[in-house]
């Protein structure tokens, strides 16, 4: 017994499925070519000249201009001693880069936007002899003083920065720290180390509050 195949019947087409294959057709094609145009426009540039965008956690550029700094006359001494401190300094201060200043890179430095600066060789700061005042000058015998990492800080807080200035080393060494960063006492211990290893400290004249 031979096995027949059955030829198909033929089906008249189906109307309404011929007509949603097409509603559905026309709605494919714009969301397909949309679909592209979003992909495309998406895409990197092709000579990658683009700059990535600055994030919060990214540090601001700074000015390629100098920081104004004073650069009083020094004696020898005092001149080869600045000259110590600012060899030994950082060229980046946490992420802070360091600035050129306008004079004295022998005995300042400055670093970021706005800027933190190091001073050498100013004038050395000594104590009031009397709670009510002293010489002209003078440091308040109730002013602020920071023992840290080995040196002896006098703070001052300004309207605008934080002024700290070593009160027991031979030659003095100031640190400026605008108000708009935080813990700016913090700041100035970044420089504790490379005063400890290159200006001597001295006794006399020292506040019994910075005892080490």
């Amino acid at each position: 017994m031979v096995d027949v195949e059955t030829p198909p019947q033929t089906r008249k087409p189906d109307r309404t499925t011929r007509s949603a294959a097409l509603w559905a057709a026309a709605i494919a094609v714009p969301i397909a070519i949309l679909a592209g145009l979003l992909v495309f426009a998406n895409l990197p540039s092709p000579d990658g000249d683009a700059a990535p965008a600055p994030t919060a956690t990214t540090p601001a550029a700074a000015p390629s201009t100098p920081v104004r700094m004073a650069a009083p006359r020094l004696d020898a001494r005092t001149a080869q001693v600045c000259l110590a401190v600012t060899s030994q300094l950082p060229t980046t201060l946490r992420d802070l880069p360091a600035r050129k200043v306008s004079a004295g890179p022998e005995q300042n430095a400055a670093w970021g936007e706005p800027p933190i600066t190091v001073a050498c060789g100013v004038t050395q700061p000594t104590m009031c002899e009397r709670v009510d005042g002293g010489h002209p000058g003078c440091v308040p015998l109730d002013a602020t003083m920071y023992a840290m990492n080995g040196v002896c800080w006098w703070g001052q807080d300004l309207p605008a920065t934080d002024v700290f200035t070593t009160m027991d080393r031979e030659v003095a060494v100031q640190v400026t720290v605008p108000g708009s960063y935080e813990q700016t006492a913090q700041w100035a211990n970044e420089f504790s180390d490379p005063v400890v290893k290159t200006v001597k400290s001295r006794a006399k004249g020292v506040p019994t509050g910075c005892s080490q």
